[in-house]
């Protein structure tokens, strides 16, 4: 638990190299990159009409949609392939983590060492949980139960929790 990059699997102790490290580094900004340039772009496509006043605590995409008068359906099938994509792969990865990490305490032969670290891990699972729980309950819901007032209270639960 005190070094995340060290998992201590059966037949040896595997560390993450500096080049896996920043392979990774370089893999998420060019796909953060990648996909800021794709929303973005299809966002400049819309036509706005009316007020153009945002609604919301802060500009995020779903209040944007909600101001233009013109097709949102491909925007929303974007929102919904990169949200999953940014969902579903660090998801994935914290989970192949977390259970590197309890099968590593599960290793532990004094019950003081294993019960100090069953509470860490689990106060840093539901952390997480929370996290991905509230961008999941944020960008996932269907359309037709965007009501704005929910946008709000889901987004200063993001903001002032996480």
């Amino acid at each position: 638990i005190c070094s995340p990059l060290l998992y201590n699997t059966i037949l040896y102790n595997t560390i993450m190299s500096h080049r896996v490290c920043s392979i990774m580094i370089v893999v998420v900004y060019s796909l953060g990159l990648f996909e800021a340039t794709v929303h973005t772009t299809h966002m400049s496509m819309l036509s706005f009409c009316g007020s153009h006043t945002v609604s919301h605590y802060f500009c995020d995409i779903i209040p944007l949609l909600t101001l233009s008068c013109s097709s949102t359906h491909i925007n929303e099938i974007l929102l919904f392939i990169i949200g999953g994509v940014n969902t579903l792969a660090p998801t994935l990865a914290v989970l192949i983590s977390y259970a590197f990490i309890l099968s590593s305490i599960l290793c532990i032969h004094s019950p003081e060492g294993r019960s100090k670290a069953f509470g860490t891990y689990s106060s840093h699972l539901m952390a997480v949980g929370i996290f991905f729980g509230s961008i999941t309950f944020m960008y996932f819901k269907p359309p037709s139960s965007n009501t704005m007032e929910q946008e709000k209270v889901s987004s200063v639960f993001y903001t002032t929790v996480i």
